[in-house]
């Protein structure tokens, strides 16, 4: 946790979050950034250094995530609502609920980690760009133990491959001067995630980035796949001047709500489909299929072209179910506020 009082603008605060405080806000309460999400009360940031906050029924901490700004009452020192969020990582709960599971917000930069061996999947990570695309946040793939490859460009290669335009960087992450690749999206007032599988050595870079000596655990060798060292999500000053938020590694990234960010990924899918003879070709053998046509080419990957409608109908299936557990919700919140109106009725 960090210990030493900073200024707001230090804490990444800005333009776009001052114009979402009233007159009556600025002077009875003040912004706090949060560091961390505990079941009873969240660590949070702000001028006066680092402190526990309480939350209650109307502030939940299920809907608080790590890079929130929160508000805070001066007088209670109660946290009273959430500023309005410039972006927000998230999906759908592990398991078999319905419920979103919130990563991180207020993020500028996702860096979506993954080693050069055979822990590198492109399914994997066209989920990570979906959910980045979606919350308006610059991906970039960062490649890890590059010096335990013997040729590390063919992973970057397969990696821009996945998107148009998208930035990647192969980095020793236990050598500071190629981890200084990474410096540009990590100074002042920028604040960055890092997402990926365990074992691909997001803590260790964190380390670099940070100057932090945050727990590491190696891999297993035979199937490149790691045991779990970050347990929660938490924000830390980057050697820049930055934020840097490190999540645990993330077994199942399951979509929800990401259909422009799914379209954003596979854009060169959407484009070929434009040349389709019929508006709502399938792609699966219809006449006239520039898509297909284009994988007989060899212009396009078959693989590819399977992903991105696996993507697709997860989103479709998880998108309705979420929708039915919130309406659920709000259905469920009316009920309870008439029985309390009800109750103060007949008291009355």
């Amino acid at each position: 946790m960090i210990l030493d009082p900073l200024s707001l603008r230090d804490l990444g605060w800005s333009p776009y979050f001052q114009a979402g405080l009233d007159a009556v806000e600025q002077t009875d309460a003040d912004p706090v950034r949060v560091a961390a999400v505990h079941r009873n009360g969240v660590d949070v940031l702000g001028p006066d250094g680092a402190r526990r906050v309480t939350t209650g029924v109307a502030l939940p901490t299920e809907a608080i995530a790590v890079g929130d700004w929160l508000l805070v009452e001066r007088a209670s020192g109660r946290a009273l609502r959430i500023l309005e969020r410039k972006s927000l990582l998230g999906r759908r709960a592990a398991g078999t609920g319905h419920d979103a599971q919130l990563i991180a917000a207020n993020l500028d930069t996702l860096f979506i980690v993954t080693s050069c061996n055979a822990e590198f999947n492109a399914a994997r990570l066209e989920r990570y760009l979906a959910v980045a695309r979606q919350a308006g946040v610059t991906p970039v793939i960062v490649l890890t133990k590059v010096d335990a490859c013997d040729d590390p460009d063919s992973y970057a290669d397969r990696a821009r491959a996945l998107s148009a335009a998208l930035p990647v960087e192969a980095v020793n992450a236990l050598d500071q001067a190629s981890v200084a690749r990474l410096a540009g999206w990590c100074g002042g007032g920028q604040t960055v995630a890092l997402a990926g599988s365990s074992g691909v050595g997001k803590s260790t870079l964190t380390n670099a980035l940070t100057g932090a000596a945050l727990l590491t655990n190696g891999i297993r060798e035979d199937d490149a796949h790691g045991r779990h060292t970050t347990t929660a999500r938490t924000l830390h000053r980057t050697l820049g001047g930055g934020w840097l938020i490190d999540t645990p590694g993330m077994r199942a990234l399951r979509l929800a709500d990401v259909a422009d960010g799914i379209g954003a990924v596979f854009d060169d899918i959407a484009d070929l489909a434009e040349g389709c003879r019929f508006g709502d070709c399938g792609h699966d053998g219809e006449p006239g299929c520039a898509v297909r046509a284009a994988i007989e080419a060899g212009a396009l990957d078959a693989g590819r072209l399977a992903r991105w409608r696996k993507l697709a109908r997860e989103d479709a299936r998880n998108s309705a179910s979420l929708a039915e557990s919130r309406a659920r919700d709000r259905a469920w919140g009316r009920f309870h506020k008439s029985v309390k109106r009800e109750i103060r009725h007949r008291k009355g």
